[in-house]
């Protein structure tokens, strides 16, 4: 599903316009990387929860050359599936 199929579906379940729907999609997907911005967590109940985690630094290798290179360590974006979206899924 793309963004576009996503703000059709909300405008039509909520009964608003296009614009409305997308101007409240796009306020919560920036609230919800303003809070993982600041290293907090956002729960959605029954959803799931994105967190923000460490991945150390480790060694990799060049596909094209097979030499090996050095990742850096990062900090990146988990998520975990609440149980009636697991549910829903199965």
């Amino acid at each position: 599903m793309t963004k576009a199929e996503l703000v059709d579906r909300m405008s039509r379940d909520a009964k608003v316009t296009k614009r409305a729907a997308e101007a409240a999609l796009d306020s919560a997907l920036k609230a919800v990387k303003d809070t993982l911005k600041k290293g907090k967590k956002v729960t959605l109940v029954g959803f799931g929860t994105f967190a923000t985690g460490r991945r150390k630094a480790r060694t990799g290798r060049n596909p094209q050359t097979g030499r090996a290179i050095k990742i850096p360590a990062a900090r990146v974006v988990r998520f975990r599936p609440g149980a009636s979206l697991k549910k829903a899924v199965r």
